[in-house]
């Protein structure tokens, strides 16, 4: 087994790179991006899937992901209560056979910002009736505590910014104090990543995954760009394993010749 696999719920995961399935410009291309990306997670948003039918859509992508070892995880998206994400959830384990969910419950219309309350609440209710919960959530810290410790979810998923914005880790500090006071929990930066140095540096602070949609689904070439982050999210996971030199604030030479002879020029 890949020794530096994720374990989430006691599943191995080799990727560490979680991939959407919403907004692709025909499914054939989502089908070639999900193999460009080596996913080993695709998030489906079972309740757009429900209102507006996907011919296929879903067990075409799903197909794709399972042949190449991954789980679908379906997600709450579209949700403003914590019954009706519970109700969703529910629809979802008979529909697709998993346990598993991405839980959103959105508290804002403009920023997307997830309902704290509502959230804890449906999380805390899944979790009784023996889901594994992914819960998309702010870089509170005492709402991550209890997500984690009342309501026992298996991870964290925090944003990075607002959902679709593409503006990367904007909430850089409280994702840092996260990573920092829960070093034990598993944390996916979710939501708001939009280029692969976005997500590169996500894996540096020792973040365990990252989980995006719209970065790749609305590139120019989204295969290329589901390969950039596949790549991306690797090199930053090996910058954190490997160690991080600390920032200096003043120079430090790399050489230093202090105490040594050295030439200044040419011998005549």
């Amino acid at each position: 087994m890949n020794p530096d696999a994720l374990i989430i719920d006691g599943v191995a995961l080799a990727s560490r790179f979680f991939l959407g399935s919403a907004g692709y410009p025909s499914p054939q291309l989502l089908t070639d991006s999900i193999r460009a990306s080596e996913t080993q997670l695709l998030t489906v948003g079972l309740k757009r899937t429900l209102l507006g039918g996907d011919n296929g859509f879903v067990a075409q992508a799903l197909a794709t992901a399972q042949a190449q070892g991954a789980r679908l995880l379906p997600n709450t998206a579209g949700c403003r209560t914590a019954r009706e994400a519970i109700n969703l959830a529910q629809m979802a384990r008979e529909l697709y056979g998993t346990h598993w969910i991405k839980l959103e419950v959105v508290g804002d219309d403009h920023t997307l910002q997830p309902d704290p309350f509502e959230l804890l609440d449906a999380a805390t209710a899944l979790v009784r009736e023996g889901f594994t919960v992914f819960p998309y959530c702010t870089d509170d810290l005492v709402l991550c505590r209890r997500l984690l410790d009342e309501a026992g979810c298996a991870l964290l998923m925090p944003w990075g910014a607002p959902i679709g914005s593409g503006q990367g880790l904007v909430h850089l500090a409280g994702l840092r104090t996260l990573r920092e006071r829960l070093p034990d929990a598993l944390l996916v930066v979710d939501a708001g990543i939009g280029a692969p140095s976005h997500a590169a540096q996500a894996m540096e602070l020792g973040f365990d995954a990252v989980l995006l949609n719209s970065a790749v689904a609305q590139a120019r070439e989204p295969v290329l760009m589901a390969a950039a982050f596949r790549d991306a999210v690797r090199a930053g996971r090996s910058a954190w394993r490997a160690g991080l030199m600390a920032p200096q604030d003043l120079a430090v030479a790399s050489t230093p010749v202090s105490g040594h002879a050295f030439l200044l020029g040419q011998p005549r």
